[in-house]
């Protein structure tokens, strides 16, 4: 089955650009200066080439490998290494040097620590708005076990974006979702966000093509904007390796067209849909939105 998938021809609209480009290399050689990792290259995001070839990335802290073994993640799943103390200052710096006006920060699972590493993300969320006080922060989080007093220590740090995936429709998510992570609970952690700061935009993304319908695509949607979540994004779920979830449809572009029509009637913000949309490309496009609510705080 998982062989079958892999030899499936994709369709033309899901053929990727090689990355390249001065900014590209440009990020890439930050990355290496600083010791840093991406999102972008651990989980073979395709977008990678579009994001670095215009100077943004979405930096993933707390090390590369992650305590959790979801199917569909293409993160290197083991024991983690200690944390880099120096990484949040790091992260700032080289943020700095890019001069960028929106970023994206995640991190990977971390069960292994008393506080499954809310203090140190709090922390690197602080360096950056210290060091470039002026740039817009989005931070996805993990869901910290549904802990809520990790959770507030990530609010307390003040991003202006709070993201959380809840992956896939309710169906599904405990058969591709590590156990230890579950829907109700991600649903949780977006509510109490809100509960804490409702100042603070939530955020939450879907993989297509795993098996979910329409209906429980809608029913997703509904679910996230009854605990008041701002941004949605869907994309197509893609193979990374044999040993990942197969595919089970290629959703075309005029359907995920059509679902971004559908769920801007739910009342969301804004809404990213399409073949290569994750859940932090092109996160700048909500910029003007998120200045606009900081200047009105």
């Amino acid at each position: 089955m998982l062989i079958e998938s892999m030899s499936l021809i994709r369709p033309s609209w899901l053929k990727m650009k090689i990355p390249s480009g001065e900014n590209y290399v440009k990020v890439r050689k930050t990355l290496q200066k600083y010791n840093l990792h991406t999102v972008c290259e651990e989980a073979s995001c395709p977008n990678v080439s579009e994001c670095w070839g215009v100077g943004t990335a979405t930096i993933m802290i707390m090390g590369d490998v992650c305590s959790r073994g979801c199917k569909f993640c293409n993160v290197e799943t083991g024991k983690p290494f200690e944390l880099d103390q120096n990484e949040p200052e790091n992260v700032a710096k080289a943020i700095k040097d890019w001069n960028l006006r929106y970023v994206v920060i995640t991190s990977v699972c971390r069960d292994d620590l008393p506080d499954e590493g809310s203090a140190h993300f709090a922390k690197t969320i602080q360096c950056i708005k210290s060091e470039c006080p002026n740039i817009v922060v989005e931070s996805l989080i993990p869901d910290f076990s549904g802990n809520e007093k990790f959770i507030e220590t990530i609010v307390k740090a003040k991003p202006n974006v709070i993201g959380h995936n809840v992956e896939t429709v309710k169906r599904l998510s405990s058969s591709i979702r590590d156990l230890r992570a579950n829907y109700k609970q991600s649903l949780k952690v977006l509510k109490y966000v809100k509960e804490l700061d409702s100042n603070i935009f939530t955020k939450s993304s879907l993989m297509l093509g795993l098996g979910e319908s329409e209906e429980e695509i809608l029913q997703t949607a509904q679910e996230l904007r009854d605990v008041d979540v701002d941004i949605i994004t869907l994309g197509q779920y893609l193979q990374p390796t044999l040993s990942h979830l197969s595919v089970k449809e290629f959703v075309t572009p005029e359907k995920f067209y059509q679902l971004k029509l559908d769920l801007k009637k739910f009342g969301f913000l804004h809404v990213e849909s399409g073949p290569f949309v994750r859940s932090s490309f092109r996160a700048s496009d909500v910029i003007d939105l998120i200045i606009k609510n900081t200047d009105n705080e």
